[in-house]
């Protein structure tokens, strides 16, 4: 699929958009006037839907596939904003956790946010400009019982975002992290209102997150009055992991 070209700095790819926090991010750059390509890997109808309510156009390709994201990246023309938001979550005891589930997380967690800026990363580079935003967790920043994998994981990202923000600085991208605390999407949807409650009472700001929390922190961060904010991680998660 080929992309109406439009201004590389208000391009904006956002992996893992059909749903959830990325979907309501693709919302949030939409209103704000980014063209936004709404990469996703198996719900296609959402994606369309989310694309045809922001104004822009849904990608398929499988983050944990270094040559679905490389064509991607290529048809897109690469993107001046870049929302590395595509994660799937695993809640598995160490012991119990096998080679094969822990090679799956992080092919698609890590991996696939590293491949996706590696292919990017050249026209940002020639451009001069970007901005990217990783999607970790609060458990990639104070770790979480029986979720070791996915923890690890997110904690990559945290690195990678510092490391990025040394190494592509010098040509004019900002690179940052956000960490979502408790955020009420389809991932969550299992909890029980007892075990939600209690968290509210664990938060110092007494609620829940939603996907527009986490949206409005990302637009910040890749808007005009960031542009001199890069390397940082941003937990945003009412005050849960103080």
């Amino acid at each position: 699929m080929q992309t109406p070209r439009s201004d590389f700095t208000r391009r904006a790819l956002v992996t893992g958009g059909s749903r959830g926090i990325g979907a309501e991010i693709c919302r949030e750059l939409g209103r704000r006037g980014c063209f936004v390509a709404v990469n996703y890997s198996k719900s296609a109808e959402k994606a369309e839907a989310v694309a045809k309510e922001c104004g822009g156009a849904a990608y398929r390709a499988d983050m944990s596939s270094p040559d679905e994201i490389n064509t991607m990246v290529s048809d897109l023309g690469g993107a001046g904003v870049l929302i590395l938001n595509a994660g799937v979550s695993l809640m598995s005891q160490v012991q119990d956790t096998t080679p094969e589930m822990l090679r799956r997380l992080i092919s698609v967690d890590l991996e696939g946010a590293y491949n996706t800026v590696s292919v990017n990363a050249k026209y940002q580079i020639r451009e001069k400009f970007g901005r990217i935003v990783l999607i970790s967790s609060m458990w990639g920043v104070v770790g979480a019982s029986c979720e070791s994998a996915y923890s690890a994981a997110k904690a990559g990202l945290i690195g990678l975002t510092r490391s990025l923000a040394k190494e592509l600085g010098p040509s004019g991208i900002t690179v940052n992290c956000v960490c979502p605390g408790l955020i009420m999407t389809d991932m969550n949807a299992a909890l029980s209102p007892e075990t939600v409650a209690s968290l509210c009472e664990e938060t110092p700001l007494g609620r829940v997150g939603y996907p527009a929390d986490i949206a409005r922190a990302v637009a910040f961060l890749v808007g005009a009055d960031a542009e001199f904010i890069t390397g940082q991680v941003i937990t945003v998660d009412g005050g849960l992991s103080l």
